[in-house]
């Protein structure tokens, strides 16, 4: 999916629709309010420019004709009208920089609210669809705004710029208006054929500094288990082999952009003299003034330059190319992606108040791979602990991933509490960086969550240190480096308490934490009224547990009751 072209056509409506969609959303008022402006902003410095072209000929015509008076007062008026396009300049500069940030705001957020609703990211990691979603929604989407609102106004400027100085340049001299627009066109179709394969190009060398990045970012993430490993080595090689991807794609850019250069190097020189080789036979012939021979160089630069805007900017027009690409993907995929269903995965999942249920449940090892679980049908008891064993912990990963919502192979169906009576904890925890109460606290339960009652049970499972280690409950830190995997599985196992939901599942934590702070971790979860699934090892204590779930190598299962 991600290294396939978009359809040109494909790409130009989601463009539209992207406008479509920024003009009619809650920001869209005051987007069309500074387009506006700006568009008038833009219509006064087109003006300014023909007026400044003709201040500009009659101030040159008053210094050949020696006549002083006229000089001065042309040479106050020429003041004013830098002063004024200064002034025009400056503001529509600004509009263009504060209308292209509300821009990258408002599909930015968008991005992410999508990206991160219904486990959308999960699925896209998962298939491979897209490469470096990420950098799309942070570089590219940043990239999109600011270029496609350029071009726009530069489109915008440029037709502005044809209207206006294609009368004066016709009234100097009609030969002059034609040659302008011949060696305009002539000139775009030339830069096209020359720089055709740097779309593409330009679209690897993103995907390439993403993934060098991306290496990079792995290894400051992974310092520790690395260093342990000595794995610096293999490291290296893999960052050197992106490093000389990037380097020969960039290669063939710069080749591309040499023969480019080349041609619109030499085109922009000529423009220089091609008016004077038209226009000098005339006023050396005393039908002219002087002033007109500036006039008509400047008149035909600006006119020609706004008929070769894909001259001289075609290197900017091939990154945009690349960029409007890689965000049709980035939208195609995150919008396949909630319906797209799991690979050989038709496990219906119901969610019913204080409920954990399993129906005919049936759970592969791959999509074509032996059962690991066969016809699952048992309902968890709340007020108690199950433990799941077996000679393998394979059934119960797959099922604590199943039950979280995880695509996982197989079919059945699964009775499950709402999201906020259900928790789930992995053998390694998820600690984003942040404050320790932001950890513990869900952010809908933060008002209701007195210090008290955070301390109270981080003292209870042994940890209250964090406390001052983080400098108070309100301390930041990035907690996956800085505490070890017990500390992280206890400072999890508290969060979930203080959240209280109805069913709480693990996953073989009991290697993190031994089987003393196990016993005392249940305990406490019985002591709130929290039930408790725990894919456990083997060997473990079934005592402590109000039944068993075992698993055999053939798929099969039973369910036993232990003595209270």
């Amino acid at each position: 999916m991600d290294r396939q072209r978009v359809p040109l056509k494909v790409t130009w409506a989601r463009f539209v629709r992207a406008v479509r969609n920024f003009a009619s959303s809650e920001v869209g008022g005051r987007a069309k309010f500074m387009a506006g402006g700006l568009f008038a902003l833009l219509c006064g410095l087109s003006g300014l420019n023909v007026v400044n072209s003709y201040v500009g000929r009659n101030f040159m015509t008053a210094i050949a004709d020696r006549q002083t008076d006229a000089f001065i007062r042309l040479a106050i008026l020429y003041l004013g009208v830098f002063a004024a396009l200064t002034l025009v300049g400056v503001f529509a500069r600004f509009a263009e920089e504060r209308l292209a940030l509300l821009w990258r705001e408002f599909i930015t957020r968008r991005a992410v609210t999508v990206y991160l609703a219904d486990g959308t990211y999960y699925r896209l990691d998962a298939s491979g669809q897209l490469t470096h979603p990420d950098q799309r929604m942070a570089d590219d989407v940043r990239t999109f705004t600011i270029t496609t609102l350029s071009f726009v106004l530069m489109v915008f400027n440029s037709s502005l710029t044809v209207l206006t100085f294609s009368g004066v340049l016709w009234s100097i001299n009609p030969l002059l208006f034609v040659v302008a627009v011949l060696y305009a066109a002539c000139g775009s179709y030339l830069t096209i054929a020359l720089g055709r394969p740097l779309i593409n190009l330009n679209y690897d060398q993103l995907d390439k500094e993403a993934s060098f990045r991306s290496g990079l970012i792995h290894v400051r993430e992974s310092a520790e288990p690395i260093l342990l490993a000595r794995d610096e080595e293999r490291q290296k090689g893999l960052l050197l082999t992106r490093l000389e991807d990037l380097v020969a794609n960039f290669r063939r850019i710069t080749s591309i952009n040499r023969n480019v250069g080349f041609f619109t190097t030499g085109y922009n020189w000529l423009i220089q003299i091609i008016p004077a080789l038209i226009v000098a036979p005339a006023f050396i012939k005393g039908e002219i003034e002087f002033g007109v021979i500036t006039q008509s160089a400047a008149a035909f630069a600006v006119l020609v330059g706004a008929f070769s805007l894909i001259v001289t900017q075609f290197q900017s027009i091939s990154n945009f190319a690349a960029v409007v690409a890689r965000i049709s993907s980035l939208i195609e995929a995150i919008e396949k992606a909630p319906a797209t269903p799991s690979a050989g995965s038709t496990i219906e999942i119901v969610e019913r108040e204080g409920s954990l249920t399993y129906q005919g449940l049936t759970l592969l090892s791959s999509r074509d791979g032996p059962p690991l679980i066969k016809s699952l049908s048992v309902s968890i008891p709340g007020g108690g602990h199950v433990l799941l064993a077996g000679p393998n912990k394979a059934p119960g990963t797959a099922l604590f991933r199943a039950t979280a919502g995880i695509p996982t192979p197989g079919a059945g169906r699964i009775i499950r509490p709402r999201s906020g009576d259900l928790a789930f904890l992995a053998q390694r925890p998820y600690l984003p960086p942040g404050t320790l109460r932001g950890i513990l606290v869900r952010p809908e339960k933060a008002s209701d969550m007195s210090d008290d009652r955070i301390l109270g049970v981080l003292r209870e499972l042994g940890i209250e240190e964090l406390v001052s280690r983080a400098g108070g409950l309100d301390g930041e830190q990035a907690w996956a480096t800085s505490l070890s995997l017990t500390e992280q599985q206890l400072l999890a196992l508290a969060g979930a308490m203080l959240a209280a939901p109805r069913f709480v599942f693990l996953d073989r934590v009991d290697a993190t934490l031994g089987p003393q702070q196990l016993r005392k971790t249940l305990q406490l979860l019985s002591e709130r009224s929290i039930t408790c699934v725990n894919n456990g090892e083997p060997h473990e204590a079934r005592g402590i547990y109000s039944a068993v779930l075992e698993f055999s190598e053939d798929g099969g299962w039973t369910w036993t009751e232990t003595p209270a």
